[in-house]
């Protein structure tokens, strides 16, 4: 069983100033204190007390409240890993850093057992006794399910209230221990009785003299959600859905402001208006509706409550599609780009004799490189990053992590991109240097025109592109390809390519039709096995004979991201044949793949220092009501922290609406040596889901089948399926418990 996931608490330091100064010694103690004088310091020593087990006697399978207090009894701040041992198994940990000179800190604990028995509870040295015991007849055959806190936002004092459904899965009556716990403390606690197969709806009414977020629980469904703000005030969220990501510009009152925006106001009325069209860049989009169905650009409202606009767009040209990624910029949140094109579920390998389609690649890593001068250390020591659902997707966000490259100051670094067709984690980094890199010679693209003036500069003039499914038939397919002379380079030590591009996925429609068309011919016998319908990017070296010869696979061209240009590395050292005269290259695309620059490197790989950081505390909620007909069993809200350490086949699954907020601790970096500076990489592994389509094509919008690393392709063959072994299954019935019919 996966343990409950424990709150990493930050409390300010306590500086306690010593001033004494009448006598000898204190004034000794004074100037010590002061600097003048050097003390020697005790390092952090921590202590446990006061052990406590709420209650201490109770049922299998309902919640208890753990507690004890840590003492930092050195001199010197410290950082200490409190874990609760259960029957000598280690159930939950909490991370906490205490000032020194005594300074303490209550940690808490949340779990819950689901055998009878005797249990010994140790926290440090501290040792004592749980008695679990068997529930009543049927208690644990009543399942809990739809979470729902009303209002959201309140003022201080002000009640909220929570509730749940209570489902009798028995045939006959039974009763059901419901306990409401607010910020890891069980407040209130009832015993309610179920009729065999009916569903009661079980209330808490709850309040806060505290602003800011409380963590609310009820049993063991989660969710951050409560929040008490100052009197007189409520938030207002604008942001919009579908038809891309890109901030889009809209008034509030007259005054002008661009998505995503947050603010706590003064109750009273307001009035927003959005474009009717917009371009975004990566297409253009046009205003359908907000998110109460008011069809009007400009809507007015009284803020007496927390409000959330959604004003919904929808794709007029160009593409939009993946989980958002934003950073916290020090005054909000600045967007930085959509990720995970290669975890798309539904890359198409190739069709057989039958109009099968045979489904392969598929890979949920990505890469980003963050801007330094954006990305900035929040309250706490924190970066605080976010990925937003906006498209009408299902995503499994399986890891996320935080890559901090620490290199020498003459350099830059970039990753390679995440190749589709390859599995796992492919995203090495490498460097380069800073002075202006070599340029090719020529390039040529597929109509044999010269765009090389296009890949000289980064300038947002990108080559002109084809897409392959405005072929004209389907056994006539036409790609658009970049043949690039590179010059002489017998004398490198090393090759690399610097890349900026986008690539253009065209409009959906597009790409059901052109499936159709190779289902078709398939009925007429004119296709054979493996026929491809999409062929996969290929990258090709001109040897001396003049034949073209593909790379490796693991080291082929990637798709560039969409949305917004991002640059990527292609390492080409070690693939031109031993002692040619051309270096002479080809990308050939099936999809609408654009360059904007390319440079040439030929630096050796520099030495540098990498520290990855795991999320240190990820929450998972609602942002917004969706209208999407995506269904079945998805994470439900709350501390997800525990899901997304490592890529175990263990997702936050969640639909449009839903966002994913992580932090990750700048405390854990090294001190920055002389002569480097700092890179960071937001790393995440994550697949996505589109809808079907009218056609009914691959799969239905459902969370089920679950995807895994492992897997061929998606939707995959009746040999493969999800690892449901015990771990496994425990995570689905622990988290994934939000069910949407």
């Amino acid at each position: 069983m996966l343990s409950s996931s424990a709150i990493v608490k930050l409390k300010t330091i306590l500086i306690i100033d010593l001033i004494v100064v009448c006598t000898t010694t204190g004034a000794y103690f004074y100037l010590q204190h002061q600097g003048v004088i050097p003390r020697s310091s005790n390092p952090a020593t921590f202590v446990f007390t006061d052990l406590e087990v709420n209650p201490f006697k109770t049922y299998a399978g309902q919640l208890v409240q753990i507690s004890v207090n840590v003492t930092n009894m050195g001199d010197t701040e410290g950082f200490t890993s409190v874990e609760l041992e259960v029957n000598g198994e280690v159930r939950d940990s909490v991370e906490i850093i205490l000032a020194g000179l005594k300074t303490s800190e209550i940690v808490e604990f949340i779990f819950f057992e689901t055998n009878v028995g005797e249990y010994t509870v140790k926290v440090g040295n501290l040792v004592a006794v749980l008695l679990v015991e068997e529930a009543p007849p049927g208690l644990n055959k009543i399942v809990l399910s739809g979470l729902r806190i009303n209002p959201l936002e309140v003022w201080p004092d002000e009640s909220t209230t929570i509730s749940v459904n209570a489902t009798n899965t028995s045939t006959e009556a039974d009763r059901i221990m419901v306990s409401l716990t607010v910020d890891n403390v069980i407040v209130e606690t009832k015993i309610v009785e179920v009729a065999a197969g009916t569903t009661v709806r079980v209330d808490f009414n709850t309040s806060s003299s505290t602003e800011g977020k409380h963590f609310i629980k009820v049993n063991t469904l989660a969710s951050i959600l409560f929040t008490v703000v100052q009197n007189g005030y409520h938030t207002l969220t604008v942001d919009r859905t579908g038809g891309g990501s890109l901030p889009l510009p809209f008034t509030l009152n007259g005054e002008k402001y661009k998505t995503r925006y947050t603010a706590l106001l003064p109750v009273g009325q307001y009035s927003v208006t959005v474009p009717e069209i917009i371009d975004v860049g990566t297409g253009v989009v046009g205003f359908s509706s907000w998110n109460d169905d008011y069809t009007g650009a400009t809507i007015s409202f009284t803020l007496d409550k927390q409000t959330m606009l959604f004003a919904d767009y929808y794709l007029i040209s160009g593409y939009a599609s993946c989980p958002s990624l934003y950073i916290w910029n020090g005054t909000g949140y600045s967007y930085v780009t959509d990720v995970s094109n290669a975890g798309w579920l539904g890359y198409i390998e190739c069709i057989n004799a039958d109009g099968e389609i045979i489904f392969g690649g598929g890979n949920p890593f990505d890469y980003v490189k963050l801007d330094r001068d954006v990305l900035t250390v929040r309250d706490y020591g924190y970066f605080d990053v976010v990925l937003t659902q906006q498209w009408d997707e299902l995503f499994y966000l399986d890891s996320a992590g935080l890559i901090v490259v620490d290199h020498p100051i003459d350099t830059d670094v970039y990753t390679s991109m995440t190749n589709y067709l390859n599995k796992g984690s492919t995203g090495q980094i490498y460097t380069t240097t800073t002075e202006t890199l070599l340029s090719p010679v020529s390039a040529i693209n597929e109509q044999s025109q010269d765009v090389l003036e296009a890949i000289l500069l980064q300038d947002s003039i990108f080559t002109p592109g084809i897409n392959g499914i405005a072929s004209p038939t389907w056994d006539n397919i036409v790609q658009n390809q970049l043949t690039l002379n590179l010059g002489d380079l017998s004398k490198a030590e090393a090759i690399k390519l610097v890349i900026t591009g986008s690539v253009d996925w065209g409009p959906v429609e597009t790409y059901y039709e052109w499936i159709n068309k190779f289902q078709g011919a398939a009925t007429e016998e004119l296709t054979s096995d493996g026929t491809q319908i999409m062929p996969a990017p290929k990258m090709e070296i001109l040897t001396d004979s003049g034949t073209w010869i593909e790379a490796p696979q693991d080291r082929q061209i990637p798709l560039p991201s969409d949305y917004t240009a991002r640059t990527f590395i292609v390492d080409l050292t070690g693939l031109f044949p031993e002692d040619t005269k051309n270096y002479v290259i080809r990308f050939t695309n099936f999809w609408n793949v654009t360059y904007d620059y390319i440079g040439i490197d030929l630096t050796t790989q520099q030495d540098i220092t990498i520290t990855t950081l795991k999320p240190a505390v990820a929450d998972f909620y609602q942002l917004w009501e969706t209208l999407s007909v995506s269904s079945g069993a998805f994470t439900r809200y709350g501390d997800v922290t525990a899901l997304i350490q490592d890529t175990d086949d263990m997702f936050v699954i969640g639909r449009q609406g839903d966002q994913t907020r992580l932090q990750f601790y700048s405390g854990d970096l090294p001190e920055l040596v002389e002569n480097m500076e700092r890179d960071y990489f937001f790393v995440v592994a994550c697949w996505f889901k589109d809808p079907p389509g009218e056609w009914g094509y691959g799969f239905t919008f459902t969370v089920e089948p679950l995807p895994f690393l492992n897997m061929t392709g998606f939707p995959y063959t009746n040999a493969e399926n999800y690892p449901y072994d015990a771990l496994h299954i425990t995570y689905i019935k622990e988290y994934n418990a939000r069910i949407i019919t």
